[in-house]
């Protein structure tokens, strides 16, 4: 059993460390909201009111928070992660889905202080973080990996390695705008169906049946119809634009026109903009119904 600090303790890193303290690990969280970590100190965990003083000798840091000021935050600074007297070639994760630029910039500065760094961004809803049914999608050495999976064996079902630091970012920002343009294509297709006086109960079925059926537009369907877009959310509007911006990013660095992409933002830019950032991102199907798309 090995020391553990977690940072970060939102819809994801609650559930995620959660796994942890079942395996039998020594835990300590830390999250900005502390109350956020009541139910995990009942189940057996430690709070820390700095991630300095959560990483105290711990021989793995993992980190699953919202996005890169989030993520710098936890990690330098006086109260930083990286400040702290963590255990000799302990290791540092960073599961949240944030910049490429930041990561690579992270694994400098982890290096830096002795720590074996991977980038290690996650799938999966937050029934299934606190499932451990997540897969991983991991950048760093493979000798780093080797030596992380019997502490990231608890979080998951799959871990995915698709090269070095950078890597498993990569292919998480190309997944979520993949997904993004999914989401936007699918409120769009069921506003179409609605305007032509089709029953959604029909078309929804129909589409999650078909061909153009994959697991988020299957999703898309009965929860946009499901009209509740102000609980039980699993993803945000604001994190959703968060993703498909910095997914954006990735694509134009790298050369790729990602049309679809940028359109896509801009929808859910307007979704934010209308004062929707902290629903779910289902709330789209609503935006379409009014003016604001217009």
């Amino acid at each position: 059993m090995a020391r553990i600090a977690f940072l970060g303790l939102g819809r994801m890193g609650a559930g995620m460390a959660g796994r942890m303290v079942a395996a039998g690990h020594e835990v300590v969280v830390y999250n900005r909201t502390a109350a956020k970590a009541d139910e995990l100190v009942a189940q057996g965990a430690v709070f820390a009111a700095t991630p300095r003083e959560a990483s105290r000798n711990a021989e793995a840091i993992f980190a699953m928070v919202a996005d890169d000021t989030a993520s710098r935050a936890a990690w330098l600074g006086a109260d930083g992660a990286l400040a702290g007297e963590y255990a000799p070639g302990a290791f540092a994760v960073e599961f949240s889905t944030i910049s490429r630029p930041w990561v690579l910039e992270l694994a400098k500065h982890a290096a830096a202080h002795g720590l074996r760094y991977l980038d290690s961004p996650v799938t999966g809803l937050p029934e299934a973080a606190a499932a451990g049914r997540l897969t991983l999608f991991v950048g760093g050495a493979a000798a780093h990996l080797d030596a992380a999976r019997p502490l990231l064996r608890p979080l998951c079902t799959d871990i995915v390695r698709f090269g070095e630091v950078g890597s498993g970012t990569s292919y998480k920002l190309i997944q979520n705008l993949l997904g993004s343009v999914q989401i936007a294509a699918t409120a769009e297709a069921l506003r179409t169906a609605e305007l032509a006086g089709l029953d959604l109960a029909v078309v929804a079925d129909t589409l999650s049946r078909g061909g153009a059926a994959s697991p988020t537009v299957i999703r898309m369907c009965a929860e946009m119809i499901g009209g509740v877009h102000d609980r039980d959310i699993a993803f945000t509007a604001a994190l959703r634009l968060k993703d498909t911006r910095i997914g954006v990013e990735l694509a134009d660095a790298v050369g790729t026109p990602a049309a679809l992409g940028h359109t896509a933002e801009r929808i859910f830019e307007r979704l934010v903009a209308a004062g929707h950032g902290d629903l779910s991102e289902t709330k789209l199907i609503d935006l379409l119904r009014g003016p604001a798309m217009g």
